[in-house]
């Protein structure tokens, strides 16, 4: 008989939507191989939820619906029982982190969101003995207090798994914490964490203009609705900034170097008046593609966490590197360490979407719950298993 892992979302975005598809999906593959039924408690977006001790797969199915097509948790209240909506004067973090408290210990929270509305929350789970898991990159790149609060204890080891903050579905940190276990010294890590940011540079590298791939990016969906979000390159610093705290560096986001793909005068634009001026680059980005290519390098979106910088900006590397070979919209992570000195550690592929961001946190649920039951292995080859006993 499987067991029971209660779990908490919140965020029914795309990824959220996913990872419950995802979960409905592999009901069967969860039980026979991990013995692991994994019970919805609370579904969360940031106008209401719904709270019940077992969410059934039937109205996991009815969130769903509601969501796809543009509605709230909250307007599924005639429908179902459970729904609570969140009060006009009661804040999302305060309205998060009441929901949160009233779980039972050991429940594993979700975080598929992209705020900082969840932080409270998050600090309120660890303290409550409930364990984590984040896609959310804010909360593990806010201030090293706040970083400290969720991961800082011994517990964390077992409690907490953020392995979709960076390069969504790889295993970024999973390959780290590895390195780090085995006492192999991280010397520098290399890394371009942006899909969007990658398709931008190889664009450059096959000699288009730099207008005309920002507007084809924006026309396939690739970058946010205001280009400006991924060109600037903060998310970026923020998955530098979680894996150099995964190194034990204590360092603030604004500890972080960042050069935008843009001048400061184009933030205060208009969208609108930003895509119109986005030309005005376009000499300026072929003639550093066109220096590059003279070196036999290519121009990289990279960050670099090397003697305690972090440095995230254009970055000029070999073609013959792993950097330098990459192409379209694909992650590549580098680690060099003592054993991985002159032929680094290479963690790459796709690193953004929904689907694969969801998979890494279905990944680092399955993780929790055995951590929940320690003795218990997987039947993955029972007819092993019966020779051994």
């Amino acid at each position: 008989m499987a067991r029971k892992a209660n779990f908490a979302l919140i965020g029914t975005g795309g990824v959220g939507r996913a990872l419950l598809e995802s979960i409905l999906a592999s009901r069967e593959h969860h039980a026979s191989t991990y013995g692991v039924w994994f019970n919805a408690c609370l579904l969360a977006d940031s106008t209401g939820a719904i709270a019940l001790p077992s969410i059934s797969d039937a109205k996991l199915r009815l969130a769903l619906d509601a969501k796809r097509s543009g509605r709230a948790l909250r307007s599924l209240a005639e429908q179902t029982d459970g729904v609570r909506a969140r009060e006009p004067s009661e804040s999302a973090s305060d309205f998060l982190a009441t929901l949160v408290g009233e779980l039972e210990p050991e429940s594993i929270i979700v975080d598929c969101t992209a705020t900082e509305d969840t932080i409270v929350a998050l600090r309120r789970a660890v303290g409550a003995g409930q364990r984590i898991v984040c896609a959310n990159k804010k909360p593990f790149s806010s201030s090293q207090a706040i970083y400290d609060a969720l991961i800082g204890s011994p517990r964390a080891l077992h409690a907490v798994r953020h392995e979709s903050t960076v390069g969504a579905g790889l295993p970024v940190i999973a390959a780290l914490s590895r390195l780090l276990g085995a006492n192999d010294p991280v010397s520098k890590i290399a890394g371009t964490f942006s899909g969007t940011l990658g398709f931008v540079m190889t664009g450059l590298q096959a000699g288009r203009a730099f207008s005309e791939i920002v507007l084809e990016a924006k026309a396939l969906g690739y970058t946010e609705p205001d280009p400006r979000d991924d060109l600037g390159g903060v998310d970026v610093a923020r998955k530098a900034l979680i894996l150099a705290r995964g190194m034990g560096w204590r360092l603030e986001l604004s500890d972080v170097a960042v050069t935008p793909l843009y001048p400061p005068d184009f933030a205060a634009l208009s969208v609108d008046e930003f895509l119109a001026r986005l030309p005005e680059l376009n000499a300026s980005f072929a003639a550093q593609a066109s220096e590059c290519a003279r070196k036999g390098e290519a121009l990289r979106y990279a960050a670099l966490i090397e003697g305690g910088k972090l440095v995230v900006g254009p970055q000029s590397v070999p073609l013959s590197s792993p950097l330098g070979s990459l192409s379209g919209t694909d992650n590549l992570v580098e680690f060099y360490t003592q054993w991985y000195a002159s032929s680094p550690l290479v963690v790459r592929g796709a690193g953004a979407g929904a689907g694969t961001t969801a998979a890494g946190v279905l990944a680092d649920m399955v993780e929790l719950a055995f951590a929940a039951t320690p003795d218990f292995r997987p039947r993955i080859r029972p007819d092993v298993h019966a020779d051994l006993e």
